[in-house]
C-alpha cells in the first residue's frame, strides 16, 4: 500500500462521508415492511432478519415499519465515523481478534497484531514486527522490520499540524510494556526502551534507556541482547 501522507489523511478525513454503522436483528412479519433504503445490506427470511447500513437510512426505515417489527435489536459500532477499519482478509500477517486497525494503514509480512492494539490511520509496522496486546500505534507511527512494542506501550501520533514529525522507531527495536514514545522521536535500529519509560527525545541507535523522562543508562551489550532478544517462531504464520 502506497504510503498516506499527513496532508492526505487530513484531507481523506475532512472529506470522508460521515457514517454511524448500525447491525438491526429484527422478527415479525417480514412480507409487511417496506422496501429497504438503498445501501443497507438486508438478510430477511420468512420471519426474521437482519440489516447492516448507516443509521440515517435505517432509523427511520425502521420507525416507519415498527408495526410490522414484533422484536428489534440495533447495535451501533460508531458515532459520524469517517475512517473504516482496515480489510484485514488478505493481509500476510497473524492478526488475532480484537484488534483495532483503521484504514490506511500499512501492515508488511509475518507481522503480528495481538490482541486489542489499537492501530490508527497512516500507521506503518514492517515486517516480522509484533505490536503487543492493548499498544496503541497512533496516527503515521512507524515501526520498522523485527520490533517488539510490548503491551500498553504508546506510540503518540501524529495527524495534524501536517507539519509535525511522527514517532519512528528503526528496525531491531524493543518497546517495554506501557511505555510512552512521544510525537516526533525517533529511536534508533537496536535500541531498547525500558518498560514504563517515558521517551521525549531521540534514542541513539543500540542505546537502552529507562525512566520518565528516559536516559540512555547504557548500551547494548551481550547481556541485554540475551535479555531482549526476539524469537522468530513467535511471527511463523
Amino acid at each position: 500500500m502506497a504510503e498516506f501522507n499527513a496532508e492526505q489523511i487530513i484531507d481523506y478525513i475532512a472529506s470522508a462521508p460521515k457514517t454511524t454503522p448500525m447491525h438491526v436483528t429484527l422478527a415479525g412479519d417480514i412480507e409487511k415492511l417496506t422496501a429497504v433504503p438503498a445501501g443497507v445490506q438486508a438478510f430477511l427470511d420468512v420471519k426474521t432478519g437482519q440489516l447492516y447500513g448507516d443509521a440515517a437510512k435505517l432509523s427511520p426505515w425502521l420507525d416507519e415499519n415498527r408495526g410490522a417489527i414484533s422484536q428489534l435489536r440495533v447495535e451501533t459500532t460508531g458515532r459520524n465515523t469517517g475512517v473504516p477499519m482496515l480489510d484485514i482478509s488478505k493481509i500476510n500477517a497473524r492478526i488475532e481478534p480484537g484488534a483495532i486497525i483503521r484504514e490506511h494503514v500499512t501492515i508488511d509480512d509475518n507481522a503480528v497484531i495481538m490482541m486489542g492494539a489499537i492501530i490508527n490511520i497512516g500507521a506503518k509496522i514492517g515486517a516480522g514486527s509484533m505490536i503487543d496486546m492493548g499498544a496503541v500505534l497512533g496516527g503515521r507511527a512507524t515501526v520498522g522490520k523485527h520490533c517488539h512494542i510490548g503491551a500498553g506501550a504508546v506510540l503518540a501520533g501524529v495527524v495534524e499540524p501536517a507539519s509535525a514529525t511522527p514517532v519512528i522507531i528503526e528496525d531491531d527495536v524493543l518497546v517495554g510494556a506501557n511505555a510512552v514514545v512521544i510525537e516526533g522521536v525517533h529511536v534508533g535500529k537496536g535500541a531498547v526502551v525500558a518498560a514504563g519509560a517515558i521517551v521525549i527525545d531521540d534514542v541513539p541507535e543500540g542505546a537502552v534507556v529507562a525512566g520518565v523522562p528516559a536516559k540512555v543508562i547504557k548500551m547494548k551489550d551481550a547481556k541485554t541482547e540475551g535479555e531482549t532478544g526476539l524469537i522468530d517462531a513467535l511471527r511463523n504464520l
